[in-house]
């Protein structure tokens, strides 16, 4: 079974092989990908190569062949490889791997760390969109059951309600997660613990980063 990443760079480079004859570059497929680097691009490929899906061509230059597809891609899907992943339901029990970017604090904000880690999560518990997980540090959230330790699972959003739950970036540099409100001109983050003050900023203080879509919490 091919993970989701490895499922769609197939499907990204059939459909370019169809539409021109020339497998994309590596930085094409990086960026279809949303990848952070062309390292992640190489671990898909051998993927692929392992299981029997593409083979490099010798002797040239960006030449790869697709020798089979999934016995469940059409070309309708082909043809909608561009479309977000919540075009194309996941099995219940598959595991996707997202990006690992380090710590963010439930207490008070801290500069977000990006790394290149991921973290194996269930299909299941992920929606529509692209996400990332971030391991919250701190209990200003404890009230809604996110405790320090535990990984937020966070899709990918620039916008959000009142009362959703996201990942703010303050000042350009700095990332929290709270409780999102409008207060006229304003922007105030809520912690959910009564133990901590809501953050107030100018509304171009703030831009939200994802909004929580799930938790994973790991016990020892």
């Amino acid at each position: 079974m091919l993970t989701a990443k490895q499922h769609e760079l197939l499907l990204f480079i059939n459909r370019r092989l169809e539409a021109s004859g020339i497998s994309p570059s590596f930085e094409e497929m990086k960026e279809a990908l949303d990848l952070k680097s062309k390292s992640g691009v190489h671990r898909l490929i051998s993927a692929l190569e392992e299981r029997g899906f593409i083979r490099r061509l010798a002797n040239r230059a960006r030449a790869l062949e697709v020798v089979r597809m999934p016995e469940n891609a059409s070309n309708e899907t082909v043809a909608k490889v561009t479309a977000p992943p919540a075009a194309r339901p996941e099995p219940a029990n598959d595991v996707i791997e997202i990006p690992l970017h380090g710590k963010i604090a439930a207490g008070v904000p801290i500069e977000a760390l990006e790394s290149d880690r991921s973290l194996p999560v269930p299909a299941a518990l992920l929606g529509p969109g692209d996400h990332y997980a971030l391991e919250v540090s701190g209990d200003s959230m404890i009230e809604a059951g996110i405790f320090d330790g535990d990984y937020a699972l966070v899709r990918k959003a620039d916008t959000a309600r009142d009362g959703d739950i996201v990942v703010a970036l303050v000042n350009d540099e700095e990332a929290t997660l709270k409780y999102l409100y409008h207060d006229g001109g304003m922007i105030r983050l809520d912690p959910a613990n009564a133990s901590y003050d809501p953050q107030i900023y100018a509304d171009s203080q703030v831009k939200v980063q994802g909004k929580l879509a799930g938790l994973l919490r790991r016990y020892h």
